[in-house]
């Protein structure tokens, strides 16, 4: 009897240590909110921080509505703030979404947890990109990409292949249970199957792939040599680059020979009492100048809109190329990504 209250004892702290942080996170986001800027725009937002933020401050610039934006971390983006919009439904704080992928917003608007809009910008959007209701639009995409240390492995996918089938314990990928990655899982459980995917994935483990925190985390890894070559995107294998370090990278495909181009989305969480200044947000995200925006930023974010191809770098639109063939992204990935998500979890415990 003793050793279970022990045992229960020690799950009520883990658990209380697990909770007091993020009720500090909470707490103090809610009160800056509440008590310095009740009258700005509150963005939750996956996009990492140092790529987001110069367009917010342009939106602020031009509108002169501020934006509180809430960043979710490398390692648990973007479902961290999924998790939270849920957990807030009631009583909303987020007014827009700004998530770095696509199949989170699908789930919270399967959930009713958004609001539709289609404003001035929408129908620059490309019909497969966006929610044939208004519930969420993509824009400024990313490319999933194979990234080589081009001292260790030249950037040609005969070689790649080989290299994961005979030294996946020179590969990294971030953990799977989030982002961008999880994304990836999805399109390949849809593909050859959630109990295959296992199979594969389990046997990589086994045999030392590098799971890692993120795709930055992978980035590093490789430009530095300690792993060969791994699974990232396009704006982390930029960084590297222009750091000088010795990379290269070619676009990662599923078994149906497709690429994989994943849009940032932005959604208006319903429930929202500044409806209008989020219009004007969405808006601002889903226009020509932002994509541009960002397409010429570190993060050479990939238009999906129609832009002036002479204003975006000649690596984006190498990368725009690329993606001509790129896998959809539909609701039906919803049950892949839930399969994963619930497989993933049980095996980290």
């Amino acid at each position: 009897m003793k050793n279970s209250n022990t045992k229960r004892n020690a799950r009520g702290l883990k658990l209380r240590v697990a909770i007091i942080p993020a009720l500090a996170v909470a707490a103090a986001f809610a009160f800056h909110y509440l008590g310095k800027d009740s009258d700005a725009l509150i963005l939750y937002c996956s996009h990492d921080a140092i790529h987001a933020e110069k367009a917010i401050r342009l939106f602020e610039k031009q509108t002169g509505i501020k934006v509180i934006a809430k960043f979710d971390t490398e390692a648990t983006k973007s479902l961290g703030l999924v998790e939270l919009i849920r957990k807030e439904h009631q009583h909303p704080r987020c007014d827009v979404f700004w998530n770095n992928q696509a199949l989170g917003t699908m789930e919270l608007a399967s959930e009713g947890l958004l609001q539709p809009y289609t404003g001035q910008n929408h129908a620059r959007i490309p019909d497969r990109f966006k929610s044939p209701k208004g519930y969420w639009c993509g824009f400024a995409a990313r490319m999933r990409m194979v990234i080589v240390n081009t001292d260790k492995l030249p950037p040609q996918r005969q070689a790649i292949d080989q290299a994961i089938a005979n030294h996946p314990e020179h590969m990294a990928i971030a953990n799977p249970l989030y982002g961008t990655t999880l994304t990836h899982f999805a399109l390949l459980a849809k593909q050859i199957g959630i109990d295959t995917l296992k199979r594969k994935f389990d046997k990589m483990r086994a045999d030392g792939v590098r799971i890692l925190n993120g795709n930055s985390a992978v980035k590093d890894a490789v430009a530095a040599g300690g792993c060969d070559f791994g699974w990232t995107d396009t704006d982390d294998f930029l960084v590297a680059k222009r750091s000088g370090a010795h990379v290269a990278a070619i676009p990662a495909k599923l078994p149906d020979g497709t690429t994989i181009l994943i849009p940032n989305t932005v959604a208006i969480i319903k429930g929202t009492k500044k409806l209008s200044k989020a219009k004007r947000l969405v808006d601002f995200l889903l226009s020509e100048e932002c994509e541009t925006l960002l397409a010429n930023g570190s993060a050479g974010q990939i238009p999906l809109g129609t832009v002036d191809e002479r204003k975006i770098p000649k690596q984006v639109r190498q990368f725009k190329k690329m993606a001509a063939n790129s896998a959809p992204i539909t609701d039906s990935l919803l049950e892949p990504r839930r399969e994963c998500i619930e497989w993933l979890r049980n095996a980290a415990k």
